[in-house]
């Protein structure tokens, strides 16, 4: 149970769902965002997301007759007992990726007491991922998703429509809504044809996604991106609080002052957090854990770096 402030954006919808008219103070925090990320992207990010997915997708080119040197584990065993003589796979690096960004407008998404809301980090986190992504001329995709999918955009190449994309997250119309993770997770399961990387940007504030998650995790690389603010981390001391649930409008009086009270909060948020990283590992999906008062550089150089270290063992083995 969390105090959010509200926040109003009304943008006209088209018929098909899409954000047809934008207020000006949208289209200037897109480029703000655009301006502030650009740097990022193009100093920091860009390098490290082609070492970390570029060369993860390999797809089959053909089949050729082995040559001394090559690795004995690409060699085909079923042409070669056809052949009578040996003969190995030769894979390519794939160079397109398609890259879904799986995006949590639900209520709680207009909380925040640092700097920036969880909105509005999730449209920073968006704009550097699809810049990113768009600059390895990578596809880029968005779901928005409360207690049901809200609004999709179908993954497409180019710097517009990565900014298409934030638009689309600022913009968005902001509802008092649940959070229905693991029907959005199915969701992008049924979307996504071909293998993709999928961000899930989210504060997981929601029901166990885990066979939702499972599923969507069999079939594409999914990257858990945890949006955390200083205010649900722990109950400050200010007496007696009314607070109000933003995904539910339920209101609750708490005697914050209240030392007992305020254990079993974060000890009850320290379970949370336990329980969610838990199934990341059990799932072999990656946390990346952003603090609306940190910001989102530190957190994703830090996951870029663990991925590329992890795969460099794999390249040892």
């Amino acid at each position: 149970m969390t105090a959010a402030a509200a926040i109003t954006l009304s943008p006209a919808l088209g018929s098909e769902g899409g954000v047809s008219s934008v207020p000006p103070e949208i289209l200037r925090q897109v480029k703000r965002i655009e301006l502030r990320t650009r740097g990022l992207v193009n100093s920091h990010f860009a390098g490290e997301y082609h070492s970390v997915f570029k060369g993860q997708g390999m797809e089959f080119a053909e089949v050729r007759e082995y040559q001394p040197g090559d690795e004995v584990r690409t060699i085909d065993w079923n042409v070669s007992a056809r052949m009578r003589r040996l003969f190995v796979k030769r894979y390519v690096e794939e160079r397109e990726l398609t890259v879904l960004l799986l995006v949590d407008c639900s209520g709680s998404a207009r909380f925040g007491t640092a700097e920036r809301d969880k909105r509005a980090l999730s449209a920073e986190l968006a704009a550097v991922l699809a810049l990113t992504a768009t600059r390895n001329n990578d596809r880029v995709g968005l779901v928005l998703f409360s207690d049901g999918i809200e609004h999709v955009v179908p993954p497409r190449k180019g710097r517009k429509h990565a900014l298409r994309l934030v638009r689309d997250v600022l913009a968005w119309p902001a509802h008092q809504r649940t959070t229905d993770l693991a029907g959005a997770l199915d969701h992008a399961a049924r979307l996504l044809s071909h293998h993709a990387v999928v961000f899930v940007i989210s504060d997981w504030v929601a029901p166990d996604p885990e066979r939702a998650l499972r599923r969507l995790r069999q079939r594409h690389d999914v990257v858990g991106v945890v949006l955390d603010d200083p205010g649900e981390r722990e109950l400050p001391s200010m007496g007696v609080a009314r607070l109000v649930d933003p995904e539910t409008g339920t209101y609750l009086e708490v005697d914050t002052s209240d030392g007992a009270v305020r254990r079993a909060y974060a000890e009850a948020q320290r379970s949370e957090r336990a329980e969610r990283t838990s199934r990341f590992r059990r799932l072999a999906i990656d946390e990346v854990r952003v603090r609306t008062e940190a910001g989102y550089v530190d957190a994703l150089m830090r996951f870029f770096a663990t991925r590329e270290t992890r795969a460099r063992r794999r390249a040892r083995r």
